[in-house]
């Protein structure tokens, strides 16, 4: 039974991203302050034939590969598929995906992301949950040996083994990293997060396409506001967080009720990140001191140490004795774990 999915109205031609520039103003401490990325990480690029894909990827092929398999978008796996080829070039672009790169792809779906990254010189690792999109992927790009579909869950999947498997021993010898590019399920995004980042050893950077609401929340939230959560610290702990560009609900299918965003991880190593003893520890004081947001830290904290060490910490870091945790930067959680002995 055919869908009538080309009843939909036809998207803009151009990608209608607007393109962040800076969000500083919107308060006066700046969080997101991070240094010495692995920017400069040594790459080897062996030499490849680019592979052209002759099949297009707009609005129609997208709503025809859907046909194909008589799907639909499954509000239960966070599908939304791109209707704009453009805003998929945009997104390759922000990675800076060339000849030679090995890219992790989350949710392929009709593999009109995947096309534009095996375009570019890449070789494509992609992992999608709902087995008739892997067969989809599976069977556009059987004639070429650079994208490898797994058919798994991504949250569950054992990533490092798949990534082993794919890149070889000779590459992850040489020390090279790969990169994530992916338009990914908006309802697990904190989850695919939490997962990618502290891997640094593997990737460069993360880009990734998310809710608006969420790229904002994650990259410039500010102290003292509502948005101010444990996931900005989580972010600038593993990361340097970039917002690039706006991308309009209207290039998706279905339309969400919000507006998307990309936004470029660029992953630390071990050795930058933050001083603690124990991240586990670390991590569970932050959340520890969140679940109380409005309240002051020696009574979340209380369960560490007696309200009053905690004061004297705060005191000693440099802060007020009745501090709560949305006025704490990620330098101020490190000392204060330091000086409280959780970390």
């Amino acid at each position: 039974m055919t869908l009538l999915l080309h009843n939909l109205p036809p998207v803009a031609s151009s990608a209608q991203a607007i393109h962040h520039t800076t969000r500083s103003t919107r308060c006066d401490t700046v969080v997101c302050v991070v240094s010495n990325t692995n920017t400069d990480k040594p790459k080897i690029k062996p030499k490849i034939t680019k592979v052209k894909i002759k099949e297009p990827d707009d609005y129609h092929a997208t709503l025809k590969a859907l046909n194909s398999k008589n799907r639909i978008p499954r509000k239960s796996l966070g599908q939304h598929y791109m209707l704009n080829g453009e805003v998929n070039k945009q997104l390759v672009s922000a990675a800076n995906v060339g000849d030679g790169d090995v890219v992790l792809e989350i949710g392929p779906g009709t593999g009109s992301l995947t096309n534009v990254l095996v375009e570019s010189g890449a070789n494509v690792l992609a992992i999608e949950k709902d087995p008739y999109m892997a067969a989809l992927v599976n069977e556009r790009f059987a004639n070429t040996n650079h994208v490898k579909v797994v058919q798994e869950d991504f949250t569950r999947c054992h990533l490092r083994s798949h990534l082993s498997s794919f890149l070889g021993s000779d590459y992850i010898k040489a020390n090279s990293y790969a990169k994530v590019v992916a338009n990914i399920p908006f309802n697990i995004s904190t989850d695919i997060i939490k997962q990618l980042l502290p891997m640094g050893d593997i990737f460069s950077e993360v880009v990734l396409l998310l809710q608006e609401e969420a790229a904002l929340r994650m990259v410039d939230s500010c102290l003292r506001t509502s948005e101010y959560r444990p996931i900005n610290i989580f972010i600038n702990f593993y990361s340097d967080p970039e917002y690039k560009f706006k991308v309009p609900r209207e290039n998706f299918f279905p339309q969400p009720k919000v507006d998307a965003a990309v936004v470029v991880f660029r992953l630390k190593q071990a050795a930058d990140y933050p001083q603690v003893s124990s991240t586990k520890n670390f991590f569970s004081m932050v959340n520890s001191a969140f679940n109380g947001k409005r309240k002051m830290l020696r009574k979340t904290l209380q369960h560490i140490k007696p309200s009053l060490e905690i004061e004297e910490a705060l005191v000693t870091a440099g802060l007020a004795a009745t501090s709560r945790p949305e006025e704490l930067t990620l330098e101020d959680f490190v000392k204060l774990c330091t000086l409280i002995g959780d970390a």
